[in-house]
């Protein structure tokens, strides 16, 4: 079952919650309680087990044990066997380093309220109850802190029976390496743990790494090594010295060992115990905090490796190698500052579920920010933040932070802004010829020649409008001021006479040529889907000259105002932007055979045909194409895109089947159909469809949009998919992280740091309640409006601000200001508050105008 966020029965069979910090990579918190997919080794490693990793409980009543279970619950069908391992596989039953074979809770829930994940274990008749808090800390505009290589396991455990108990949590992890494992014990002042590392691989090598256990309790014992043995004797001997009365016995061995590659499965794994112990009253209730860190610091492009010759370094240093020394230090860092972490992780997260938003749109937005969490993402070595587009099961899925995939992605802009603009600057840096022909995909390592395949339309157009969000955010000037040369030759290829691509040779703000996009596959002729890209792109373009006093600016918006005009008139059929095809165009390459230009759009209703004018939207461009037209084209996307799968004939990859509803890319609804259409025209991809949906908001259909994103959640309810692992090509897929703009559209959120200015004017009820997250510049925090009231609270950083706009202000002519225990005057005017005085907002401080 699936209530709101809680998880129950076979609702939790296909989840796994990612626990790791931004470029870090992450391990996985299934439904049950396991550790699943250690994704920690620089690579995607989906379905893989650190096997005999796990959580289990002990109580003693007067020197005789009462209870002894693995901290789990039930594990969800099918039980066959996964995978095609020798002597684990299908055919030999779930992997035994799950510990499905033990004792452990029969009741469990588990609640996922993205980055915060609570699971509860009970059972009748049982002497105690347990509940596991587990997390890595997010906490927007602070990108360190967010970027920690650990798991937090905080267990609180209640004794429910009418006699004392001494209770132990221990904490096992094993050693992942197979040659010369090596665990090292250690305490200091603060924690207690153990070290687990390899003495046969080099500290420089890739391949070497490290992982710590450690508790903060104030009573811990270890058992460095469980018994080593043969067959199945590590975990027999361990949960028979565990079921004794008392602590478990130390234990180490001098030597490093090998483990036999064929039979490793079937051997002992260097497996080591952290515990805690807590002698519990009557209904008292104890924490036992535990924190998983890792170190594995050196990454290498080993998905497209260096030409042979090649004078450049081979592999680089993690971010968060520079940061730490070691896995030690790296738990220390975590547990010396956890109370901090936890609060501003939590207060990030209660501002989110918190809202009035539905719970669809808080779902879509949160378990799409944990792909930041994911092996998505990397973190180089100076911090920069670079992105595959997703995950395949054991390597990144289309590298080089692929720009028109990345073009939908929302989120970081707001959250760790400056990760969002070393994403710009990598791009103009190293990705850019002298035309201004920009290659769509950066290569590793850093300086490498770069990928001569096309130039994607939207990809370079879409990164000039980003720019200039990031610019608008952030009220950085001087930025803007030392990527505006490149910005401004990636805007000028476009009718450059060396363009190979011929988009637009006669200046009028309209593309013609062979336009590359994100469908793979290039358009011929005029289309609104990448026209608008570049009509927002010359917006952009013009308004950043005119800060920068750039005379060219003029120019630019004259060809927007071309281009928009013609595409407005010429590319509309009356319901919905289509594209035009000239099959007699001798430059276009027409199949003799098919006798039309293959993997085109055509009459066809396509689900971004309008994207420019969402990016627009968010980035504050205003409008760019015909008001009243884009509604009615997304009112078309909704009646023939939005369907049930049932009878749709689909020969592309299967993202929604059976009942299942979607947002199809392409359809057809006047004929005309290609016998070769746009690729993936039958799939229902979510980043799209939270494109479609929250530009349905946007421009007030806020019922289709939601009834989009209500039908995307529900196919990724924890029984058919992972709620937090929405795919497309692979696994994590960054796009999806579109749906931060669902927050956007429905609290009609603004900005401009460069004046001081933020704006909510939400799509709800004016007359209701409303309440909502924000994050903009260095600040983010929460918003309240009731009639008469706006209250603004920053919760982290602190916000310059002028003034503060909404819709909900238009028809006030009065208001006054209450902030920091005073007053202030306030002049209101077209929707518009303005501060008497400019104001900096610190956290925890709040600004109250009432109207």
């Amino acid at each position: 079952m699936k209530q709101g966020f809680v998880y129950t029965g076979a609702n939790t069979g296909e989840i796994s919650f990612p626990l790791g910090g931004i470029g870090t990579g992450s391990i996985g918190l299934s439904g049950n309680g396991g550790l699943i997919d250690w994704q920690i080794r620089n690579r995607p490693a989906k379905f893989s087990l650190n096997g005999f990793s796990f959580f289990a409980v002990k109580a003693e009543r007067e020197g005789r044990t009462v209870l002894a279970k693995v901290v789990q619950g039930d594990k969800q069908p099918p039980y066959s066997g996964e995978g095609r391992g020798r002597f684990e596989g299908y055919g030999f039953g779930p992997r035994r380093g799950q510990m499905a074979g033990f004792p452990h809770f029969r009741d469990s829930t588990f609640r996922g309220e993205f980055p915060i994940a609570e699971l509860d274990f009970k059972e009748e008749g049982s002497p105690l109850a347990v509940k596991l808090t587990a997390f890595n800390p997010f906490i927007p505009m602070n990108e360190r802190d967010s970027s920690l290589p650990v798991a937090i396991f905080v267990y609180e455990v209640e004794n429910r029976s009418k006699d004392e108990l001494d209770v132990s949590l221990a904490g096992c992890v094993s050693n992942p390496f197979t040659k010369g494992s090596v665990n090292v014990p250690f305490q200091d002042d603060v924690m207690k743990g153990v070290t687990l590392s390899t003495a046969a691989i080099p500290q420089a090598d890739p391949e070497y790494g490290e992982i710590t256990l450690s508790t903060d309790a104030p009573d811990a014992s270890l058992q460095t090594y469980w018994y080593r043995g043969e067959w199945f004797d590590n975990v027999t001997v361990f949960w028979k010295e565990f079921l004794r009365p008392g602590r478990l016995p130390e234990r180490e061995y001098a030597e490093p060992r090998d483990l036999d590659a064929y039979r490793v499965v079937e051997q002992n794994f260097d497996t080591c115990s952290v515990v805690g112990h807590r002698t519990l009253r009557p209904s008292e209730r104890a924490e036992f905090r535990f924190v998983l860190a890792w170190h594995f610091p050196w990454a290498v492009n080993d998905w497209n490796p260096l030409p042979e010759g090649s004078l450049l370094e081979g592999k680089w240093k993690n971010y968060y190698a520079t940061e730490f020394e070691g896995s030690r230090s790296a738990a220390a860092y975590a547990h010396a500052n956890y109370g901090r972490l936890l609060r501003e992780t939590m207060s990030f997260k209660e501002a989110l579920f918190q809202s009035t938003l539905p719970q669809a749109v808080i779902e879509a937005v949160s378990a799409n920010l944990s792909t930041l969490k994911s092996p998505t993402v990397m973190r180089l070595t100076d911090g920069s933040l670079y992105g595959f587009e997703g995950c395949h099961t054991d390597e990144g899925s289309c590298e080089g932070s692929c720009t028109h995939v990345w073009n939908y992605e929302q989120a970081t802009a707001f959250l760790f802004p400056a990760l969002a603009r070393s994403m710009r600057s990598l791009d103009y840096a190293y990705n850019q010829y002298p035309n201004g022909k920009m290659a769509f995909r950066t290569m590793l390592p850093l300086g490498r020649e770069k990928s001569d395949y096309h130039a994607a339309v939207d990809g370079q157009m879409g990164a000039i409008v980003r720019t200039y969000r990031e610019w608008r955010l952030s009220g950085d000037t001087g930025w803007l001021r030392k990527l505006w040369p490149a910005v401004k030759k990636a805007l000028e290829f476009a009718w450059a006479s060396d363009n190979e691509h011929g988009w637009d040779r006669n200046r009028d703000g309209i593309l013609e040529g062979a336009q590359h996009h994100t469908l793979d596959v290039e358009l011929y002729g005029p289309n609104s889907y990448l026209n608008g890209y570049y009509q927002a792109a010359l917006l952009a373009a013009a308004r950043m000259g005119r800060a920068l006093g750039d005379g060219d600016a003029d120019q630019y918006e004259t060809m927007y105002r071309q281009g928009k005009s013609w595409i407005d008139a010429n590319a509309f059929n009356g319901e919905y932007y289509h594209q035009l095809l000239d099959l007699s165009d001798p430059a276009y390459p027409v199949d003799p055979e098919l006798g039309e230009i293959k993997y085109q759009i055509g009459q066809g209703c396509h689900i971004d045909q309008v994207i420019g004018q969402w990016h627009a939207r968010v980035a504050g461009l205003g409008d760019i194409f015909d008001r009243s037209q884009v509604r009615s084209a997304l009112a078309s996307i909704y009646r023939y895109n939005f369907a049930s799968m049932r009878e749709h004939a689909n020969s592309n990859r299967v993202y929604a089947l059976n009942d299942e509803r979607g947002v199809l890319v392409c359809t057809w609804p006047r004929g005309g159909q290609p016998l070769v259409p746009v690729p993936y025209a039958d799939e229902c991809m979510t980043g799209f469809e939270y494109q479609a949906a929250s530009h349905m908001i946007y421009e007030g259909l806020v019922d289709e949009g939601l009834s989009v994103v209500r039908a995307v959640r529900e196919r990724y309810d924890g029984e058919r998919r992972n709620p937090w692992n929405e795919f497309e090509c692979g696994s994590h897929y960054a796009r999806a992280m579109s749906s931060y703009a669902l927050l956007l559209a429905m609290s009609g959120f603004q900005f401009d740091m460069n004046d001081g200015e933020i704006a909510f004017s939400p799509a709800t009820n004016e007359r209701e309640l409303f309440r909502s997250f924000w994050a903009a510049g260095n600040a983010w925090g929460s918003v309240e409006m009731v009639p008469g009231r706006l209250a603004l609270q920053v919760l982290g950083g602190e916000l310059r601000l002028k003034s503060i706009r909404s819709k909900r202000l238009e028809a006030v002519s009065e208001a006054t200001v209450h902030f920091n225990k005073g007053g202030m005057e306030c002049r209101v005017a077209g929707g518009r508050a303005i501060l008497a005085v400019d104001v900096v907002v610190r956290a925890k401080e709040s600004l109250i105008i009432n109207y």
